[in-house]
């Protein structure tokens, strides 16, 4: 299966359904009372229904494929297969935001073992990346906790809107850790 064909993965935790328009109403709603930090890209409730279209352009360009997360009939945040390199079979898993009343809960765990599974099982992924702001040590532990190993710092890798410099920390997951990661995952999820 290709990394960006759209599809809808499903726990008992946690439902990823194809991102579209019709979940701004909620999005708008999960990202009330976010902080967003000068190193991250959480879209503010008035600019959801541009992020979903910025997403929606780069998963018609074949670049991006972005799902909405949906707990209890409600889309609670955003998830992506982005930098997606079908020739190597080789993705991303970022752009991912939640709100805060899916924040500290099985939400997150429960996605990445969805997106996981599919990216190992049913794509055939090679490796499966991580990135994250240098400065966004929630996330660099969140990745780290998945059992994604680092594999370096990219310096100077972009620049911010404001001008500033990102140093990016790039995790990855490769198919003969994925066993133990997945062994990890469901037991933290069975842990509650």
């Amino acid at each position: 299966m290709q990394l960006t064909a759209p599809i809808t993965l499903e726990s008992s935790h946690v439902r990823l359904e194809p991102l579209t328009a019709e979940h701004a109403v909620d999005l708008a709603a999960a990202s009330v009372g976010l902080e967003h930090a000068w190193y991250t890209s959480v879209p503010a409730p008035a600019d959801v229904p541009a992020d979903i279209a910025r997403r929606l352009e780069m998963r018609d360009a074949g670049e991006m494929n972005p799902w909405a997360v949906v707990r209890g009939g409600i889309a609670v945040g955003e998830t992506t297969f982005c930098s997606i390199d079908q020739a190597n079979r080789h993705v991303e898993i970022g752009h991912t935001w939640l709100g805060p009343a899916a924040q500290r809960t099985a939400v997150n765990t429960a996605a990445k073992l969805l997106l996981l599974g599919h990216a190992f099982e049913t794509c055939e992924a090679i490796a499966v990346e991580f990135r994250t702001h240098w400065h966004n040590r929630q996330s660099r532990a969140a990745i780290a906790r998945l059992g994604a190993k680092q594999d370096g710092i990219l310096r100077n890798h972009r620049l911010g809107p404001d001008g500033t410099l990102r140093d990016t920390v790039v995790f990855s997951i490769l198919p003969h850790e994925w066993p133990a990661v997945r062994l990890n995952l469901q037991e933290r999820l069975a842990r509650g």
